[in-house]
Formats: structure tokens, C-alpha cells, sequence
């Protein structure tokens, strides 16, 4: 019986306490959560400048090889 009481010891002492897997858990819940939200917002945020601040810029640029064009040489 003592071999029998040793290996449930041993069993007892290698799991990790719960308290430890539940902050895991919460942890990873937030660090996934946090790396969605960092995704969708880096993919509006590339968004918004492909399709508001690029044509401005490509504008602006533009107008300043037509004003080259125009000065004499």
C-alpha cells in the first residue's frame, strides 16, 4: 500500500496549482484579445490612408510637377 500512497503523492505534487492555470488562461484571454484589436485597428488605420491620404499626396505632388513644367527652362 505504501507504493500505492507514494504514486498519489507524487501525482498530488506534480499538477500545478489552479490558481496559476486560471491566471494562464486569463492571461492568454487578453493578450489574444489585445492582438485582435491591434490588428484591426493597424488594418483601418492603412485603410483610411490608402484610400484618404494617398490621393491628396498624389495630388499635391502632381500639382507641383505641372508648376515645374510651366517655369521656363
Amino acid at each position: 500500500m505504501s507504493s500505492v500512497e507514494g504514486e498519489d503523492a507524487l501525482l498530488a505534487a506534480a499538477k500545478p496549482p489552479k490558481v496559476r492555470r486560471g491566471l494562464r488562461a486569463i492571461l492568454l484571454a487578453l493578450v489574444t484579445q489585445y492582438a485582435i484589436i491591434a490588428t484591426v485597428v493597424g488594418l483601418s488605420l492603412a485603410a483610411m490612408l490608402r484610400y484618404l491620404v494617398t490621393p491628396q499626396i498624389v495630388a499635391k505632388f502632381e500639382a507641383i510637377e505641372a508648376a515645374l513644367k510651366r517655369l521656363p527652362p
